[in-house]
């Protein structure tokens, strides 16, 4: 999994309960996705053991933020 700079030296200092496995596994096979404006990728998978869903954001094939995201609310179809 490749990730940029900015996810190695900032996120991964300041979220250290995010698991490498967890953004793998959003990364591989995500719940649900968004693309943003800028044209950045959004992958989105609900992580049990936190009762939220984690965002991955990717930009240009490489990770480049993770967090656990309070306020995404999935739509139910």
């Amino acid at each position: 999994m490749k990730t940029t700079q900015y996810y190695e030296f900032s996120v991964r200092r300041r979220r250290p309960e995010i698991k490498d496995e967890w953004v793998q596994k959003a990364v591989l096979h995500p719940e649900y996705t968004q693309t943003q404006p800028d044209g950045r990728i959004r992958h989105f998978i609900y992580i049990e053991e936190c009762d939220r869903f984690l965002r991955v954001v990717i930009d240009n094939g490489e990770v480049l933020n993770a967090f656990l995201d309070r306020n995404f609310k999935p739509k139910t179809q």
